[in-house]
């Protein structure tokens, strides 16, 4: 938890969105083009990853690709009481003599509950996302200018490279399932999470947000594995990984899935 706080492609990729769903290209287009204020501090070393880990539960995610290092603590407003944890956002800052203008991208991965991430919406971001919105050679200088105002707006998540990736609890048993959930391209973020077991008369039924990134599965007897999981992303895009919690799964294993947004 924080402590203190190309266009020729991308033309035809919105061509095309809009072909097949007008709605959803307006919104897409909507999310990349519009620019909004905010404010923004880092925490944690000025090389580093701002927490260990942070509130959404990624731990050592953090520090390593995709991620990183390039993260954020949000404020209320950005981290959702978790239900913000793997959106990405581009900031950039004009305002002092050190920022390059240039954006980079940031993911949610950290809470940021007080001073003046109270001032919405901000981002805490850790000192190598910070200096890196600096222009060469400046960060230093970046870092030392105190509560910087910037530009932000919501970008799609592309974790090139990675796999979606489900990690079971440690205190998960043949009972009781958890889950935290990491990389999904897309949105990011999730609004639900569903579980279907194996056997006869299987269905999806509703798992409950526990915290950060992490939601869980109170079944009351039994798991029957595999286990399938369908994810609902804040835009209402869904995807399902197929049987991609094994039949000998065990709690603290992490599991990939084939498939992604």
């Amino acid at each position: 938890m924080a402590s203190r706080f190309q266009i020729l492609p991308f033309i035809a990729i919105a061509v095309l969105a809009s072909l097949i769903h007008p709605c959803s290209s307006i919104e897409f287009h909507r999310k990349l083009s519009s620019w909004s204020d905010a404010g923004a501090t880092w925490y944690g070393a000025a090389n580093g990853t701002g927490s260990d880990g942070g509130a959404c539960g990624y731990k050592g995610a953090v520090y390593t690709p995709p991620f990183s290092s390039m993260i954020a603590a949000g404020g209320p407003s950005l981290y959702k009481s978790g239900m913000g944890c793997g959106s990405c956002y581009q900031v950039k800052c004009s305002g002092n003599a050190a920022c390059s203008s240039n954006p980079v991208t940031v993911v949610i991965t950290d809470e940021c509950p007080g001073g003046p991430c109270l001032n919405e919406p901000h981002f805490d971001l850790s000192g190598t996302a910070f200096g890196a919105m600096a222009k060469p050679g400046q960060a230093d200088q970046l870092r030392g200018a105190g509560v910087l105002q910037i530009q932000f707006t919501r970008v799609q998540c592309n974790w090139a490279g990675a796999k979606l990736t489900f990690v079971v609890d440690a205190g998960s048993n043949p009972n009781y399932f958890a889950v935290l959930v990491q990389y999904q391209n897309g949105d990011g973020d999730l609004s639900a999470v569903e579980l279907m077991q194996s056997g006869a008369g299987a269905a999806w039924a509703p798992m409950q947000h526990s915290w950060g990134a992490v939601w869980k599965f109170n079944a009351g007897s039994a798991l029957q594995a595999p286990l399938s999981l369908r994810l609902t992303s804040s835009s209402g895009n869904k995807l399902v990984a197929s049987n991609v919690i094994p039949a000998s799964w065990n709690a603290g294993a992490t599991y990939q899935s084939a498939v992604n947004y």
